[in-house]
């Protein structure tokens, strides 16, 4: 096998194994949308919780579990841990109230956010392109939410649980976006496994925080549908991480947009959401903008390259 076939193999090796992960989390979020109104805290109990097994499985398997939980920078994954629950919590509330294409898509806004934030807070220079791509895309979510913003000036609005779902979901975005910054700072040093790891025990810890709020006791079928929508969600990050290792993230990010299909197949079939004009139109714009921003990060990335090749080296 030549190196270039060998390349080409791993490449489409990477890019599958990202759309069985995005498959795979789309189960996920439908059996949290199946198990009806549970509280969100409980919700992200389960997830976490049921999510370390096929995890500490797999790194047993690698024969990695010894050194997995050992890290210098304990409160830097608590950090982590504590935006990630609030983000995942929202997440759920609005994945409880909103059509499962709706939801998936407002998702989507995460990305843009990850740029705006990059500049704001760690001074990161990003040039017209990629502004030019944020404002398209954050248009695009404008879209996807107007139906129901627009009921903002009602005096339904806070008693409409599509409302609520929206404003939910775009919160949670944003709280996402600061979970990226907290994981891209924490990757230099620390291993996935061991991110992974100590989000999945820090927020099952701090899910159990929300039991006075009023956990409900679950149905059977609830229950089975919370774990395996735990089970999903640490299959999912196996999955997605072996992509990446398989091929570059300029390459494999795009396919995340194939939850989007996904979602509004599943909705139909599973919970007879029909997708919204706007959603549809929405959508589209902040797939397109979100994947002009990976192919824009490509470029920068190939530049940067380049510029050290030709730069001689020192000394």
């Amino acid at each position: 096998m030549t190196v270039d076939h060998a390349v080409g193999h791993d490449t489409l090796r990477g890019i599958a194994l990202k759309i069985v992960s995005v498959a795979v989390f789309v189960s996920m979020q439908t059996s949290i949308k199946a198990a009806g109104d549970v509280p969100a805290g409980q919700i992200v109990f389960f997830r976490s919780f049921f999510a370390i097994f096929p995890i500490v499985a797999f790194l047993a398997f690698k024969g990695q579990l010894a050194t997995a939980f050992t890290t210098k920078r304990p409160f830097n994954h608590i950090a982590r841990g504590i935006v990630g629950v609030g983000a995942m919590g929202l997440g759920f509330f609005a994945l409880t109230r909103l059509p499962l294409p709706e939801a998936i898509t407002l998702n989507y806004a995460q990305p843009l956010l990850v740029v705006v934030f990059s500049s704001v807070f760690l001074g990161e220079t990003i040039r017209v392109y990629r502004w030019s791509a944020v404002s398209v895309g954050l248009v695009g979510v404008l879209i996807i939410s107007w139906p129901e913003l627009t009921l903002l000036n009602s005096d339904e609005a806070l008693d409409n649980q599509e409302v609520l779902g929206v404003m939910a979901a775009l919160i949670a975005a944003a709280i996402s976006a600061v979970a990226m910054l907290l994981v891209r700072n924490l990757v230099q040093t620390e291993k996935t496994a061991t991110i992974v790891l100590w989000f999945s025990s820090t927020a099952s810890v701090l899910a159990l925080f929300t039991l006075p709020l009023g956990w409900q006791a679950l149905t059977p079928m609830q229950a089975a549908l919370l774990v395996m929508a735990g089970f999903c969600g640490g299959l999912g990050q196996i999955l997605m991480t072996a992509a990446y290792r398989h091929a570059e993230a300029s390459v494999v990010a795009p396919f995340e947009y194939t939850s989007m299909i996904l979602g509004v197949v599943i909705g139909y079939l599973v919970f007879g959401d029909v997708t919204s004009f706007n959603t549809l139109v929405g959508g589209v714009i902040v797939v397109a903008a979100g994947i002009f921003i990976i192919w824009r990060e490509r470029q920068l990335g190939l530049e940067r390259t380049r510029t050290r090749r030709a730069t001689p080296p020192q000394g």
